[in-house]
């Protein structure tokens, strides 16, 4: 039996993933920044017999990560397996964006995660093993598309952070995996931040159609269950690459990027969106023509 600790529990995949783990028969404790949103978890538990501990972790806040951490550890010990899994979404273009949004993105999805791995390594390296999964995405492995700039930063710098943590960890028996899922049911895109386009905005056409596109994309998002299922074996199996990617499609939407430049994987990107939200809008007011600087 293991003690696992998963943050971002109250819908999509952490909310799969404490399910999966305690029909595993683990000790889990599924956190939350608020603990109000975790009725749907506890029902679900209790409709399957399963025995999960909700507990209030903000991965912003280091008192709440402390706290949460230690209450774990001397109910328990040491966190055997730490799943990293709370995140944010934030949507716009690079000179359009609220700096202070996008330094939230970063500070949730990037140093909140830093923040429960340095707080449950000291009691790991004393126990002499564990397991830290960090849920980056399919996106932070792929080519960035317009207006996402911020999300897959902070997922591609999560799994920057995950190759060197391996390294540093694994002398002390510590395993690392930087999950990376593809589409899959979640609220992250109903709970992103959304900017306040001005009247004269020149992105917001462009940010609509994006986001027409991503919403088509959505409908076939894979069921959360397989990605917890997924995580859950990445912690079995001592064998898991570092970068895991999760999802049936995601191999395949990874190819299109594999072994071509960005410069040719550009307009391949905007022809399927297209396909999907319609013709790409072009800004008013822009020249008919790019000119070389």
């Amino acid at each position: 039996m293991a003690v696992v600790l998963i943050t971002g529990c109250s819908s999509g995949i952490g909310l799969e993933t404490a399910l999966a783990f305690a029909r595993r028969g683990d000790r889990v404790h599924a956190s939350m920044r608020n603990p109000a949103k975790a009725d749907g978890l506890r029902e679900r538990a209790r409709a399957e017999g399963l025995d999960i501990e909700v507990l209030t972790l903000d991965v912003t806040d280091d008192a709440s990560v402390t706290t949460a951490v230690r209450t774990v550890e001397e109910r328990h010990g040491a966190v055997g397996v730490l799943v990293n899994n709370a995140g944010v979404d934030y949507t716009s273009a690079v000179e359009a964006a609220s700096l202070e949004q996008a330094r939230a993105v970063m500070e949730t999805n990037y140093w909140g995660a830093l923040r429960t791995i340095r707080a449950v390594l000291p009691a790991m390296r004393a126990r002499g093993g564990g397991v830290i999964v960090n849920v980056s995405s399919l996106a932070a492995r792929m080519f960035s598309v317009p207006h996402g700039g911020f999300y897959t930063s902070s997922k591609a710098a999560l799994g920057a952070a995950s190759e060197a943590l391996a390294a540093e960890v694994r002398p002390f028996g510590i395993r690392v995996v930087c999950a990376e899922p593809g589409a899959f049911a979640s609220r992250i895109h109903e709970n992103a931040a959304e900017r306040e386009p001005s009247g004269d905005d020149p992105y917001a056409a462009d940010e609509a159609w994006l986001a027409r596109f991503l919403s088509r994309m959505g409908e076939g998002a894979g069921d959360s269950r397989e990605a917890a299922e997924a995580i859950v074996a990445a912690v079995e199996n001592p064998a898991t690459p570092l970068h895991t990617v999760i999802g049936k499609e995601a191999e395949t939407a990874l190819e299109f990027t594999r072994g071509v430049s960005y410069e040719e994987w550009l307009p391949q990107f905007v022809q399927l969106a297209e396909s999907m939200a319609g013709p790409r809008p072009g800004p008013e007011g822009a020249p008919s023509r790019v000119t070389e600087p």
